[in-house]
């Protein structure tokens, strides 16, 4: 597994055969309006202002207990943090993209292959956190930011285009995130997170076990388990105050940046998509998703 030496290749479109998206209750109606005051809301929307200036983040930090390094590690001969800035470029609601992050190693290979680059303080508990304080150092204005995992270098433009335009349909909300099916192999394995959302497509909870669970302790395979993706975009004004919000209960005990979100009473939007989830979390996953790409020629 070499580590950095950053491709000067671009990185190849997505394929004909993309999988489709689709977005779950976005219709805003009563919700809107509550939220925003009818005249308020329709102001907004005509205009087009409402949430419209969008920056992608992608935090990336060398120290990590499963992978250190891992952002610099080749996937088919580029960096992984390089794959996921060119997947994240090809998103059409993104004004800018900037990799966050607290290490000299990182920034030079970022900066190597033409990614702009804000240092961040080692003190940062999360990659919400890193997203923050990057913002704070850019000084432009912002409406929604996305924090896009720099462990998925397949995600999908769509995807990212998919929840940026979520939290803009639901001014009710804070935040908003990704999820797709999750594989039956996945459903014990604590570095996939699983989601359940309610029948508005507002997110519940989010745990490392198994949710739901059922009695008899197994995997019902007529569920329709879902599987967090990781990537999330917020308010930016709620990001300013995230940091600020103490630790909650189920955030510790799950290791798990959303749950401080939900425990704190604030709501998240989620949009289930269609998408072949390929993270890096452990070394073992650069051979799978290496497999993967070279079975669909995908460069």
């Amino acid at each position: 597994m070499p580590i950095c030496s950053p491709s000067s290749s671009s990185s190849s479109s997505s394929s004909s055969s993309t999988k489709s998206w689709i977005i779950h209750g976005l219709a805003v109606g009563a919700a809107a309006a509550v939220a925003l005051g009818t005249h308020a809301y329709l102001y907004y929307r005509r205009s087009g202002k409402f949430r419209s200036r969008v920056i992608g983040i992608i935090p990336a930090r060398f120290a990590s207990s499963r992978f250190q390094g891992k952002p610099l590690v080749h996937i088919l001969g580029k960096p992984m943090i390089q794959r996921t800035w060119e997947r994240a470029k090809m998103a059409t609601s993104l004004d800018h993209v900037v990799v966050a992050t607290d290490d000299d190693k990182i920034a030079e290979c970022c900066r190597g292959f033409g990614a702009d680059v804000v240092m961040t303080s080692e003190s940062c508990r999360n990659g919400t956190e890193r997203c923050n304080e990057a913002l704070q150092k850019l000084g432009e204005q912002y409406d929604v930011v996305v924090n896009i995992q720099g462990d998925e270098p397949l995600i999908e433009p769509e995807i990212i285009d998919g929840i940026v335009r979520a939290l803009q349909a639901a001014p009710d909300a804070v935040f908003s995130t990704a999820v797709t099916s999750l594989k039956p192999e996945d459903a014990f394995d604590p570095n996939r997170v699983k989601c359940v959302v309610d029948n508005h497509g507002y997110a519940i909870y989010f745990s490392r076990g198994l949710i739901p669970f059922n009695k008899s302790g197994k995997v019902n395979p007529q569920f329709p388990y879902l599987l967090h993706l990781g990537i999330q975009s917020f308010d930016s004004k709620f990001l300013k105050i995230y940091p600020e919000l103490p630790p909650t209960p189920l955030q510790l005990e799950e290791d798990l940046e959303q749950l401080k979100v939900l425990e704190n009473g604030y709501k998240m939007k989620v949009i289930k998509v269609d998408h072949e989830a390929h993270g890096v979390d452990v070394p073992e996953d650069v051979d799978k998703i290496e497999h993967y790409m070279r079975e669909r020629n995908l460069q």
